[in-house]
């Protein structure tokens, strides 16, 4: 099966699912290997590429289709959707944009749809450039244009203003960099810089993160060196940030109530004792995995439990309590592209209730001056800095205290650590460290 034919396999069985972009196409390159790697990148270009332009794709596609894309079969609006980003996004002359779609569309074995697909991407290809709505109606444009959801864009122009919340949106739409944490228990960050450069990979030291190492564009990373002696941890910047916001004493012992899917957990198993707590056992397997390639798995013990429900006392005394709650995600969409179109406004709210929930019941476990660090990959103040400083006016005995760490510049906004998306190349974070006075 050609790089096409599986980008239309990828994409038809995500919207069939709901499933993760990126699991499903983990398991599709996996089930059908490509002989050559370069089509395995343009498998990843194609269906992430389209994801993340859907919405304006969608809008092209609705001007020349004769029934509703709601009712096309999966595959075939894959396959248009596919088409018309190539059109539109990429160096692919269009005529072979058209041909080699439609070719791919039969080799799913959906011949009957060629004709109506080849029509329509032949009537796309002859346009000047992607149509969009007026430039007047101002969040519908940009709605269309980078492809997130108008209630999402207006509700960052309102928060952001129209700067920062065009930079968020363009940012979400541009291939992240592949960031990597150095594994601390076995080597220093300058250390494993040096190291890759030796290999001849082309890394260097990320901004801010004093642990962070950017890596060139790669297929693989399990065949990146240090891979496989568990120097490494994947790990965006920002994410890698809130462990060194954190600055939990190495004589700590630490409950990190929502662990999934371990990068937090493996960080501080670096040089704590750790409790890893998640809902769902398979993916504390994943987690204790990872821990054991690392070499901290000693340090590190797991537990499938509800964090808004009381831990059991058999687990001890913690001195430091992490909750990455569970969010909106909304600080990660370069990420999770498919995330936008499924993530409803109301769901903020009903997440916070949810955090709150949780943040109550795990203050319960930090002992009179022991910390609690609280984190969300989103930037709504809903979920973040609304959502802490209610619960900071509710308990007189916590307070916030932002760490003291000469020589590094964390991007606080007040006592708190903020990353947004933008030309920075962070994904959007927020974390709180509390403390409990008494």
């Amino acid at each position: 099966m050609n790089a096409r034919a599986l980008a239309i396999q990828v994409l038809s069985r995500v919207r069939a699912t709901d499933a993760y972009l990126n699991l499903v196409l983990d398991t599709q390159l996996s089930e059908s290997p490509p002989k050559d790697p370069r089509d395995a990148a343009l498998v990843t270009e194609l269906t992430y590429g389209a994801t993340r332009r859907q919405l304006a794709l969608d809008y092209a596609i609705t001007r020349f289709a004769d029934r509703k894309l709601d009712a096309l079969e999966d595959k075939v609006l894959a396959a248009l959707r596919i088409g018309a980003y190539q059109i539109f996004h990429t160096r692919v002359p269009a005529r072979a944009a058209v041909a080699e779609t439609v070719q791919a569309l039969k080799e799913v074995g959906l011949s009957r749809a060629a004709g109506f697909t080849n029509a329509i991407l032949r009537k796309l290809a002859a346009l000047p450039a992607p149509p969009l709505p007026s430039a007047s109606d101002v969040a519908l444009h940009l709605s269309v244009r980078e492809s997130h959801p108008q209630w999402l864009v207006e509700r960052w122009l309102r928060q952001f203003g129209r700067e920062r919340a065009e930079a968020m949106l363009v940012a979400d739409n541009q291939s992240p960099a592949v960031v990597v944490r150095a594994n601390t228990a076995k080597v220093t960050r300058d250390a494993l810089l040096a190291q890759l450069q030796e290999m001849g990979v082309e890394a260097k030291a990320t901004t801010i993160s004093p642990v962070g190492i950017t890596l060139p564009s790669v297929g693989r990373v399990e065949d990146v060196y240090g891979y496989a002696e568990g120097l490494w941890q994947v790990q965006d910047e920002a994410a890698q940030l809130v462990g060194v916001y954190g600055a939990i004493p190495e004589t700590a012992r630490v409950l990190d109530a929502c662990a999934a899917p371990g990068g937090k957990s493996c960080h501080q198993a670096q040089s704590h004792d750790v409790v890893a707590v998640d809902l769902h056992a398979h993916k504390l397997r994943k987690i204790e995995a990872e821990a054991r390639r690392l070499g901290v798995q000693p340090r590190l013990t797991a537990y499938a439990h509800d964090a808004a429900e009381p831990f059991p006392e058999a687990w001890g005394e913690f001195h430091a309590v992490l909750v990455d709650a569970p969010c909106s995600g909304l600080g990660t969409l370069r990420r999770h592209p498919e995330l936008r179109y499924r993530r409803k406004e109301e769901d903020i709210s009903r997440l916070a209730t949810l955090q709150r929930r949780i943040l109550e019941n795990c203050q319960e476990a930090v002992p009179p001056g022991g910390l609690l660090v609280y984190a969300v990959c989103t930037m709504e103040p809903q979920e973040g800095q609304d959502q802490v400083e209610m619960f900071l006016r509710s308990h007189p005995e916590w307070t916030a205290e932002p760490p003291v760490l000469p020589g590094l510049k964390l991007p606080l906004s007040q006592a708190y650590l903020r990353t947004l998306p933008g030309v920075e190349g962070f994904d959007g974070f927020f974390a709180a460290r509390l403390r409990k006075l008494y």
